[in-house]
């Protein structure tokens, strides 16, 4: 979240903030509430000042076997007066920390200002789409003439949206997150975190799914915990009210997890096959990291996610988001979106973002510098992830790309050592 004394401060940059994400927040009412909370934390100073006073001259009276019962009424006027305010600082201060949780992150000043994602650049194209002397099927009739993957008996076992991996589908599927898990961890440096799949509300606080989106996530009706929608939320809370050493950062976290969304607001969009489904697998990257690097950071982020797409061969671009369509905890993003010819359209299979410390803010997360030199002792830290890269919808893309006449589909030469260095998918 924002700081409370950057947004009093900066009330003009946040409701431009605010504005060029098209979202409608009334600031003024924060504001109001914040002086009001200052002014009575003035208030009970000044009487706790005279408090101590007057329980001085109570305590010299008693000592001298004076009478001090005027003194000692005063004080308890003064001492419940203080307990009035108390409670009137605690319930403006719970109504503050509610618009604190759902004020979004500044955007970065590099990114497009527009309010929906008409506005998206396109920064980078990698790859060339691929060109075939016969009509290319789509994702969903590919894998049921190779019986890979069963999308009537994944609604049949838990309803729409769900989906069964089989055979070489299942295999491609595992060979998949142990390519780019190897990859992160032997050659971009990340460590490997196997996290819980369940998470407290106070983790999906930390990283701002929550309070806004929690109409689409999983919860569990008795335990108040909820299946994870992205390894960024466990990863990233595991250094929740910690403090880390500089000479630590940065920290690499790379993690598989099963992800689980409601899809709640996909109403009218294409949730075809493969395309938006409720269940699907990741490899997350996380990375925390000092505030002066972040930026380099989200480009080298950005670069390992990219790798995956590369050496898989698949045609991608790099989208940058604008204003109007980055996430509500993010700075700045990029998306790749990978190219599926037999869909005839590109999928989104990474956002990769810079949060700097809005989730550091609120999950408590920062740092020691290693000399002051007029720095706080402690500071904030910045957070970024990324995913590298999200499935099913890079199955759409392989399954479509390396596509044959015969509807076999070749296996791109960075995973057959995965799949027992089997050169093709086909049928029976």
């Amino acid at each position: 979240m924002l700081d409370i004394k950057f947004i009093r401060e900066n009330p003009d940059i946040v409701k431009k903030s605010i504005s060029d994400r098209g979202l409608e927040l009334n600031l003024d009412e924060l504001l109001t509430m914040d002086e009001e909370r200052r002014k009575l934390l003035n208030e009970v100073d000044e009487l706790k000042h005279t408090k101590n006073i007057v329980s001085d001259e109570v305590g010299k009276l008693l000592n001298e076997k004076k009478d001090a019962k005027d003194k000692i009424s005063k004080m308890k006027v003064v001492s419940q007066k203080i307990d009035e305010i108390d409670k009137k600082v605690d319930g403006i201060g719970e109504k503050i920390t509610k618009i604190l949780y759902i004020i979004p992150n500044i955007p970065h000043s590099s990114i497009p200002v527009c309010k929906d994602p008409s506005g998206n650049k396109v920064v980078k194209e990698w790859g060339k789409k691929p060109v075939f002397d016969f009509k290319p099927r789509d994702h969903m009739e590919l894998a049921a003439n190779l019986d890979i993957i069963d999308f009537p008996r994944a609604t049949k076992i838990s309803g729409g949206g769900f989906v069964l991996y089989k055979k070489a589908g299942a295999r491609l599927e595992r060979a998949l997150i142990n390519f780019m898990l190897d990859l992160h961890t032997k050659k971009h440096g990340y460590t490997e975190i196997f996290p819980p799949f369940l998470v407290n509300r106070q983790s999906m606080t930390g990283t701002g799914q929550l309070p806004k989106l929690e109409e689409d996530m999983y919860r569990l009706k008795d335990d108040d915990l909820f299946l994870v929608p992205t390894a960024e939320v466990p990863v990233t809370n595991i250094f929740r009210d910690e403090i880390l050493k500089e000479e630590d950062l940065p920290i690499y976290y790379t993690a598989y997890t099963a992800c689980f969304r409601r899809e709640a607001g996909s109403y009218g969009k294409d949730t075809k096959g493969l395309s938006r489904v409720h269940q699907f697998d990741k490899v997350e990257l996380v990375k925390f990291v000092k505030p002066e690097t972040s930026y380099d950071e989200l480009e080298k982020l950005r670069a390992d996610a990219e790798e995956v797409l590369q050496l898989l061969g698949l045609s991608y671009r790099v989208v940058m988001l604008c204003t109007g369509d980055i996430s509500f905890a993010a700075s700045k993003c990029y998306d790749l979106e990978l190219w599926a010819e037999g869909s005839g359209r590109y999928f989104e299979v990474s956002s990769c973002s810079n949060f700097e410390d809005f989730q550091a803010r609120r999950a408590n997360i920062k740092y020691r510098p290693q000399t002051t030199d007029h720095r706080p002792s402690t500071r904030y830290i910045h957070t970024l992830n990324g995913s590298g890269v999200a499935l099913a919808r890079l199955v759409i893309a392989i399954l479509e790309t390396y596509q044959e006449k015969d509807g076999s589909v070749i296996i791109p030469e960075a995973l057959r050592p995965y799949m027992d260095y089997q050169e093709r998918i086909k049928a029976g």
